[in-house]
């Protein structure tokens, strides 16, 4: 879904923000610009409402809506990460690599996670905690789905709270009034 065409658009974008220079107050102004992009889409992510949480529902119409539900997260989630980046490589270029790759990580763990929501929307009954006769492989595949839900959380958790850490050292201090 989002392959290598959406990471050279990445690396481009990348690449232009880059040749901005380092000029203080344009530096400044690029940050506050991306720092506006950052909030709409952090607003924009928070009105999808998705949550990791795995339900044990069995209709094929909530695993639909879950899984579209979910690529709009995930293609929103990757707008934000990009900014993220940019706005990261504006200061510290190893940084905004390692969040690069943390954003690809994102991106693949997400892609696992849909294929298992696609499996169940197959067939739903994989998800029912009450069936006891469920065969070992739905036993699996539900097993699976949580924990890929589980890795998706924690590895956003994780970048968010580097970013959290980055904006604290390198940027917070650049973006106040006096500085």
């Amino acid at each position: 879904m989002f392959g290598r065409n959406y990471l050279l658009k990445l690396f481009i974008l990348i690449a232009q923000i880059n040749t901005m220079g380092q000029d203080p107050e344009n530096l400044k102004k690029s940050i506050k610009e991306i720092g506006e992009k950052l909030a709409k889409l952090g607003m924009d992510l928070s009105e999808i409402k998705f949550s990791y949480k795995i339900e044990n529902k069995t209709s094929k119409d909530y695993w639909g809506k879950r899984i579209n539900d979910f690529k709009k997260y995930q293609k929103k989630a990757l707008e934000y990460y990009n900014q993220v980046c940019a706005m990261t490589r504006l200061v510290n270029v190893e940084e905004s690599q390692m969040f690069l790759l943390r954003t690809s990580k994102f991106n693949q763990l997400a892609s696992s996670l849909l294929e298992l929501m696609e499996k169940i929307k197959e067939n739903p009954s994989i998800i029912d905690s009450k069936d006891k006769q469920q065969s070992q492989w739905s036993r699996e595949i539900k097993n699976e789905i949580i924990e890929q839900s589980n890795k998706c959380l924690r590895h956003e958790v994780d970048m968010n709270s580097l970013f959290r850490e980055f904006y604290e050292a390198h940027l917070k201090n650049m973006l106040q009034p006096n500085q």
